[in-house]
Order: structure tokens, then sequence, then C-alpha cells
């Protein structure tokens, strides 16, 4: 139905996006679901509701939408920023027609809501079919929100199952209107694409490089000297340029240093982000009476119109959320910005009138950017969106349908983690994680805010989730505990991050005290069996049972170590710490926590810069061991340890919380399996020379390596590995390295050989051969081939030594001096005599006159003698 307050928007003739509105209207009343393709500053964020709720551009054909407009922003900012602008077109204040709600703010609209992706995930998880609205418009899907595709997601559930009448439309800033067409269409085809032209005026180019290559960014890091390019980019577009200047940088200490550095450039400096009070937001989206330069984050590039602006000045970097699953760390690096945000950013500057950007990179730089941002599924923490997905039924998201999959292994980490804190249970959520869901804030800071609230006070844990629910303040230390005591003081709050954690902190402890509006259980008793802290550690407990927690300390250490278990970190000999999920982890240079070097931490941040051996703790509060048990009792664990260490075996019954060792005491009477473990561990460390190897467990060890060689099985392999494997069978009994230099490693070796090849050994591969002289010479197997060192004078009369292995290997003559020297090397001895002995006599008979060197050695006696004296 029209509303009868109707209005001809001044100005709305003007804005490209009216074209495409009765061809919008047709595509909703045909199928219910459209994708409007409009690029920023055509009107869609503003027009576009106001036509559909019937509050502009009037049309005496459409019956109206029947229900009120819902508008889906991903960021609070956009989402006021928008109320305000179309209640200003309306002529009227935000919450008569149009409303606004957003985390810590409600204020509804008769006909149009415009709210943010979370706030409407809330309300789909506890009212599905969405009585009374009619349409509803996500707004810039085009960027990939984790919430905003979950929201889809869900939303095309609701139309499928209960609410066919609603109607879907999919606003994208960009062409790329393919995946959205196909979702919203579903096994109908895809959905109709509305598309209207861009309204930008034309936008010249200046590549603008710092002189020198800047170092890339790492981390959170941005090279100083790139951050002085930029300020210096700013003031060379206010000499050659007219209008308003538009700066993106990637967050908000990259905005205060380039701020700072433009002190006395002739314009009013403006700083945008997501945590800029209102009144800094409004002066932006106002013209002003002087000429201005405004420092934004990403949140400019499409959801705000900033009017005044000629000038763009991009620093053509971005910050993207990285997860490390595997040691539940998470932190915002610094990258270079896809081609698709800086087209966006450029087009800020054509809004209103031909205009200019300066990039500060190179043409050739540019090629390289990739084409568009990475989904936030793809890289984000996906504990919050596991966690709805459970509450909405499909725990594995194996039904929803997202333009992109969730990661495998990051959903794998989310799911364990909402089981560990018990959320779910054999993959279905439980009554304690619909309870999770409903305080609107991450599930492990849901899980310390109601688990907290018993041991320190719904009013403390409430304002300590609050300050753990967002950055922290500028210029705040590392001591967590400091900063809570300096927002806790009384009297106006010091800045907007004061203010917004005030606000938090009071809808936290009503959330607390109204079960009603985030429970269906009160916090303080959680439904049986499903909370997973467990039980106080003995020596804990107070009167009533509750840990004794004692100040500023106890009380956020306690709501920090429920939040982030596995982020409980002990000291360790040396430097660092050590947390309970096995992460290394050092204070920062200049930490307010150093100088005491407290024995535990509770971390509340830290990030894993690339190629650090260990992470880097940012906020952290000193806690006593404790707490450490008291919130990590899951991690709690009593285990007989067996194991080589020190260069024995060492027997330990050990208690730990994680990979954190917290006592340990001898254990008298170890299972024998896990101690032949550990030996076996120890000598695969230290080497088999741990055990007694003997002369002849050495040659013994040759002789069968000789075999397994040249005849293979069924003769057994003696090789490290292969004595390895087989090591356990000859450790019973030994209970220590001593023990190993005990072992009597030869029969251990003959053990290995079965009746029938223990009895051919001595004949295939003979200890030692009887020579013509009657010695009998031992036989070198250590040598590729074996080898038979003999003196000469000993062979006379032989022809042939011997063939092993069954006559399949030759025997290697050493055939040695008087002096024991080698003088000759054959393995066929006939041809020797016959060809290299003439040589070998008449080098060697004047130098041994005593020795016999006869002149047919074939025919002459052998002998171990020398000639008597005459």
């Amino acid at each position: 139905m029209q509303h009868p307050r109707t209005a001809r928007i001044a100005g709305a003739e003007d804005l490209p996006v009216h074209r495409a509105v009765p061809g919008l209207r047709a595509a909703l009343a045909g199928r219910g679901a459209a994708v409007l393709a409009a690029p920023p500053g055509t009107g869609k964020t503003t027009l576009v509701p106001l036509a559909l709720a019937g509050l502009a551009l009037p049309d005496p054909a459409a019956a109206g939408t029947g229900g009120k407009v819902l508008v889906l922003e991903p960021r609070r900012l956009a989402a006021r920023a928008a109320a305000r602008r179309m209640a200003w077109l309306l002529g009227e204040r935000v919450a008569e027609r149009v409303g606004v709600t957003v985390r810590g703010e409600h204020r509804p609209g008769t006909l149009v809501d415009v709210v943010t992706t979370g706030v409407v995930l809330q309300r789909l998880q506890s009212e599905p079919e969405l009585d009374g609205i009619g349409t509803v418009i996500l707004d810039e899907c085009h960027e990939r929100h984790l919430d905003a595709d979950t929201a889809l997601a869900f939303l095309l559930d609701v139309r499928a199952a209960l609410r066919p009448d609603l109607r879907l439309v999919a606003a994208s800033a960009t062409a790329d209107t393919g995946p959205w067409a196909r979702l919203l269409g579903g096994d109908g085809g895809p959905a109709p694409v509305v598309e209207t032209e861009a309204a930008l005026h034309p936008v010249r180019t200046v590549w603008a490089p710092p002189p020198r290559p800047a170092a890339p960014p790492h981390g959170m890091r941005v090279d100083p000297a790139l951050l002085a390019h930029v300020a210096a980019t700013v003031r060379r577009a206010l000499a050659e340029r007219d209008g308003d200047v538009l700066c993106f940088l990637p967050g908000v200490g990259e905005i205060a240093r380039v701020a700072g550095q433009l002190e006395g450039a002739g314009a009013d400096v403006l700083q945008v982000h997501g945590q800029a009070p209102a009144a800094v937001q409004d002066a932006v989206l106002a013209p002003g009476d002087r000429r201005r330069v405004v420092l934004a984050t990403s949140v400019a590039e499409s959801s705000l119109t900033v009017p005044g602006v000629r000038v763009v000045v991009d620093s053509g970097l971005a910050r993207e959320p990285r997860t490390d699953h595997a040691r539940g760390l998470g932190a915002l690096t610094t990258v270079r910005a896809s081609r698709a945000a800086a087209e966006q950013r450029a087009g800020r500057a054509g809004r209103e009138a031909p205009g200019t950007v300066y990039r500060c990179w190179s043409e050739a730089e540019h090629e390289r950017l990739p084409a568009r941002p990475r989904p936030e599924i793809e890289l984000a923490d996906l504990t919050g969106f596991a966690l709805q997905a459970a509450c909405w039924g499909d725990p594995g998201a194996t039904g929803l349908a997202l333009p992109d999959p969730p990661p495998p292994a990051a959903l794998d980490a989310a799911r364990a983690t909402l089981h560990a804190i018990g959320a779910v249970r054999d993959g279905k959520v439980t009554g304690r994680g619909r309870d999770l869901a409903r305080v609107g804030v991450h599930p492990r800071l849901a899980r310390a805010l109601l688990d907290g609230a018993r041991e320190v006070g719904a009013r403390d844990a409430a304002q300590v989730v609050a300050l753990l629910s967002e950055p922290p303040p500028s210029g705040a230390g590392d001591d967590l505990a400091a900063t809570w005591r300096a927002l806790r003081r009384p009297g106006r709050p010091a800045g907007p991050h004061a203010a917004r954690w005030r606000d938090e902190a009071r809808r936290l402890e009503k959330a607390l005290a109204d079960p009603s509006a985030t429970t269906n259980s009160s916090p303080a008793t959680p439904p049986a069996g499903d909370s997973p802290v467990g039980d106080l550690p003995a020596g804990a407990r107070a009167s009533g049972g509750r840990l004794r927690v004692v100040g500023d300390d106890g009380v956020a250490g306690l709501v920090v170590a429920l939040a982030f278990p596995e982020r409980v970190a002990r000291a360790r000999p040396g430097r660092g710490y050590l947390m309970a999920s096995g992460t290394g982890a050092a204070l920062a240079d200049g930490s307010a926590l150093a100088g005491a070097r407290p024995e535990w931490l509770a971390v509340a941040a830290a990030d894993r810069p690339a190629g650090a051996a260990s992470a880097r703790v940012r906020q952290a509060v000193v806690i006593g061991e404790d707490i450490a048990r008291r919130a990590a009792a899951p991690l709690l664990e009593t285990a007989d340890e067996v194991a080589w260490r020190d260069g024995d075996v060492a027997a330990r019954r050990v208690e730990r919380l994680g990979a954190i060792e917290l006592d340990a005491r001898p254990l008298r009477d170890p299972d024998p399996a896990l101690v032949r473990a550990a030996l076996r561990d120890g000598v695969r460390a230290e080497g088999l020379g741990l055990l007694n190897w003997t002369p002849a467990a050495v040659a013994l060890r040759e002789r069968m390596a000789f075999l397994h060689g040249a005849l293979g099985e069924p003769w057994p392999a003696v090789d490290d590995a292969a004595l390895l494997e087989r090591l356990p069978e000859w450790l019973e009994g030994a209970r220590r390295r001593a023990d190993l230099g005990r072992l009597d490693v030869a029969a251990a070796l003959r053990g290995l050989l079965p009746w029938d090849l223990a009895a051919r050994l001595d004949e295939l591969a003979p200890e030692r051969v009887e020579v013509p002289s009657g010695s009998r010479i031992r036989v070198d197997y250590a040598q590729e081939r074996p080898v038979l060192a003999v003196k000469l004078q000993e062979l006379f009369g032989w022809d042939a030594a011997p063939r092993l292995a069954g006559g399949r290997v030759p025997l290697v003559v050493h055939l040695l001096s008087p002096a024991g020297r080698p003088a000759a090397v054959t393995a066929d001895l006939a041809t020797f005599w016959r060809e290299g002995y003439r040589a070998v006599r008449a080098d060697l008979r004047g130098r041994y006159p005593r020795h016999p060197w006869p002149e047919d050695p074939t025919t002459a006696a052998p002998t171990r003698r020398a000639n008597r004296r005459r």
C-alpha cells in the first residue's frame, strides 16, 4: 500500500537509479527477487529503499510492497549514514518513517529500517518469518562480508520455506552480478538483473609512486616512509587541484599518523573510520565551509558519499583478517588493495564533477594487483558463522546457499571451539549454544560473559567483555587491566572509544539481567551438563564454591581466560611465555607488563607476524595459577609420561594445562611397553651406538648384511632402519640407558636367523678362510665386496680364492708384502701369477731378501716364515 505521504523528493530524478526503479519493481512483482547493479553515487542506497517503500518516485500502477523495507548494511557507520540521509530526504528525523538499528542503538522506523547484517542475523534466529517485512535489500553485497553472505543464505531459506512472498534485492556496486543472480534465482534460473549506468564524471589518473620503493606491508606494519609520501601527495593534490580531498588508508593508526603530518596544510582534516564519533561522521556527510581533507578507511569506498570531493589520494593498502586456526590466533593484516577496490576508490572523485585520483604506486604495479578482494569467508575466524549455522539447523553449512563454501579446515577449527565451550554437542547446537548466540558478540566472548558473571558479577564481566569486543583505544598499552581502570574513571567519557565501551557494557549487563532478551535460561545457572568450564581446582574454592578473585587483574584475567583458555600463558626459562595451545609468546618492546615479569598471563590479543618464531602479545592481564586452572579447566590433564629425556629414560606423572607443564613427579613402576618405546626413541635419536657392539657383534652384522645384499630374502636386512624396527624385541627387561650397554647384540642378531639360515651362515659367508699356508685368515665384510688380506708367500700354489654366497661373489684378495703392506689386489689369482707377479717380485725381493720369491709361484711351497739366516 502506498503511504499517503509519498513525496516527490527534490533531485530524485537526477539520480541515475531512478530510471531502474520501474524495472526493479517489475522484477520483484514477477520473480520476487532481483539483482540491482548500480555503481556508487547512483542513489541505490537511499533512493531505492524509499521508492520500494512507496515514499519516493510514486507509481500509480504499483500496488506497493505490502510491508516494511529492511535495508542491510555491512557496517554500523554506513547504516547510520544511510538512515540519516533517507530521513533528511523526507524532511524528517531518524525513527519516524525511516529508522536504524545497530548494536547498541535501536530506533525503528515505520516503513524503512536500516540495520547491520549482524543485527538481522540475530533477528532471523529468533523470528525467521520476519513478520511485517515485505522487502529486504542486501546493500553492498559485492564487498563479500561474512555476515552479509550468511544473511543472504538464511533469507533464501526463509523465502523457500516460510515466506515465498518475501522480496529480496541484492544491490551491488559492481557489474559482477552473475553469482548473485544464480543464488537468488535458485532452481528457476537466474534472477533478473536490473542495471544502472554510472553517474561518474571523468576521473583522471595520476600515478604517484614514492621516490624510493616502500617496504612491503608486514602484518599490521606500514612503512613510515610510505605514509610520509601519502601525506606529501595530499599536499600536492591540494596545491594542484580544486575541491575536497578523500584519502584512503588501511587503518586508524595510519589515519592518525598522516593527520599529524598534515597540520598546517590549509584545510580541515577529518578522520573517518568505524570508531569515529557520530559528530565527525555527520561533518563528513555534509558540505563543509572550508576545504577539507577526509582521511578514511575502506568504509568510504562505496558505502558513504562525501560531498565536495574532487580528488582521491589512494595509498593502495587495505586490511584483511587472517586466522591461524591451528593456534587460535587471529589478526588484521595489511595487504595491497585489489584493482576492483582501486576503481571503487577512484570513482569517489567523479561523483559530482570531473575529478582526479592520485595513486601512490606505479602503473606497472597496478597490473600486478589482485583483480578483486578475497571473500571474508576464506580468511576469517568462522566460529561465529559456525554457531549461526548450528542455530539455523545446518551445523555443517552444507545446505546454505553461499557464494563460496567455507574452507573445511577453518570450519573444523570453528566447530572444535564451539564444542569446547559447550555450544554444540554431537554436531547439534545446545541450549547453552543458543544462549551464547543471543548475546550478540563472538561466541568466545559470550561464553566469558555468561560464565564470568557467576564468578565476578554481571557488571564487571560485562565491562571486560565490552573491552574485548573491539580494538583497544589509541595509545593503550598491553596491560588490559590498566586500560579497564582508565575507562572506569567517573565523569564524561574521555573519547568516542570510551563512550562506545560504556554503551556496550550497559547492553551486555542488561542482557544478563534480562534473560528474556537474550537467553532462554538464566546465565547464572547454565543448563546442566552444558558448562565446559569444569570443576574448580583444589585449593581455589571460597565460600559458596566460588573462585576467590581479587582485584582488577583477577577479575579481568578470569574473564579473558574464559574467553581464550588456550591463550593462558606461563613464563618459561630464559625468555618469553608458553601458551596452553603450545605456541610461544613474547611481550612487545616497551611492554607495561614486562617489568614485573609475571609468572602467568591471560592473553587477550596476540598475533604472529610473518616469519616470527613466536606470537606477539598485544593485550594481556596478570593472573595466578588458580585462575589459569579454573578458566582453562577443560585443558587440564594428568598423564603418565615415559620418554627419552636428557640422554636417558625419564618416567614421570605429569600434570599439564594444555602444553604447559604444571607439576611432575617420578613414576616408580612405569608401563614396560612405554619404557621400551622410550628406549627405542633414545636409540633413534642418538644412534645404534648406544648398544653393546662387541667386535663379534660387528663382524656378525657385516656378514649378515653381505648375504642380504647378495642373496636377498629370506636373509634379513640389518641396516639401521631394519634394526630399529626389531629393537623392541631386544629390549625386554631393559629400563634405562645403562641396560642398553649390557645387551648381547650378537645373540640378538643370531636370533633374527631361522635355524636353516643359521646352519648355512658359515658356509655362505665364512668368518675365516684357510689359505695354502694353513693360516685361517679373517674375511673383511665391511667393504663393498668381501676382502681377504693375506701375505703373498702364504698363497703360493693357490690358483683361485674361494667364491662366497654359494659361488655368486668372488673373494677379493689383498696380497700383502712381508711387512703387511698392500702389494697387489686381485679377484683372479691365476691371472695375477701369470701377469702381475713378476713386477711385484722385482719390486720387493730386494727389500725382503730373507723371504722366498720363486720364479714360478704356482709350484712353490706356501709359507708363513722367512728363510733362515745363513
